[in-house]
């Protein structure tokens, strides 16, 4: 059932949050994020397979640790947040954004009138009725929020008209695609790079719409915050989780070679 928008207080009350991208779709990884401490998930389902029942107990799974479900859609697919909001995210992440008919486009589709058009519902998001419908959708267009990738050198160059659309609350920067769209694939620390997400984060702020920003690294983290930036995209659970899977087996090879290198070791 539709819930308040914890990360929206947060931001609105200048408070940090942080999150995980989640492309592996099993309920149990997206319990654990939210043990550990993480104030929202992106669930992918741009760059990940996962069917709408599947994608419902990823929300459930969300929603029973207190971890604020956003799931990313596939490029220019009003359909996708259709399904992704019914089955109870709280955002929808739009990739690709490059003009301003884009993120119409997407407004449209998750706001309900007079803010968009998204198509009446009933089902688990107004609690299989014990919402009044009318209260619902005054609480959805409220509470769901619409998050803007800018990864195109085109949506670079258009942000200013781009955030003069009515309806986007959060835009995340995308630096691996800018890099392939600046001509330099993967290289996401090029000074043309890092020179784009410089003019996201600042057209942002002229237009007072808070910017998510993807650190690789705690100095990049310290460097936004101390730029102002209260939102944190941390990574992805696979990187993470197979960094850890290869530090724990190294370290335990690194120490299985230094007892048969003991030469008093039995």
């Amino acid at each position: 059932m539709l819930r308040p928008n914890a990360v929206r207080a947060a931001l609105a009350g200048g408070r940090e949050v942080h999150g995980l991208f989640c492309a592996v779709p099993a309920p149990a990884l997206v319990e654990m994020i939210g043990c550990a401490g993480y104030d929202f998930v992106v669930l992918d389902s741009e760059h990940a397979l996962v069917d709408p029942q599947e994608l419902e107990n990823l929300v459930r799974a969300a929603e029973a640790v207190d971890l604020t479900p956003f799931v990313r859609v596939p490029e220019a697919d009003p359909g996708a947040i259709l399904r992704a909001l019914d089955a109870g995210a709280m955002g929808v992440v739009v990739p690709h954004v490059r003009t301003p008919d884009d993120l119409a486009a997407a407004v449209r589709a998750a706001r309900y009138a007079p803010e968009g058009m998204r198509s009446l519902n009933g089902g688990r998001v107004p609690g299989f009725g014990r919402l009044d419908l009318g209260e619902y959708l005054a609480r959805a267009n409220a509470e769901i929020m619409v998050v803007a990738m800018i990864e195109d050198a085109e949506g670079v160059d258009a942000l200013d008209d781009i955030l003069a659309v009515p309806g986007v609350d959060l835009v995340l920067e995308g630096a691996a695609d800018l890099s392939q769209s600046y001509g330099v694939p993967w290289q996401t620390r090029h000074p043309v790079v890092r020179e784009a997400l410089t003019r996201i984060a600042d057209t942002c702020r002229a237009h007072g719409v808070e910017f998510c920003a993807i650190p690789r690294t705690a100095d990049d983290h310290r460097a936004w915050a101390a730029r102002g930036v209260r939102a944190f995209v941390l990574g992805e659970e696979r990187g993470i989780a197979a960094r850890a899977l290869r530090a724990h087996l190294e370290a335990h090879l690194e120490a299985h070679r230094g007892v048969r290198a003991d030469p008093e070791a039995p």
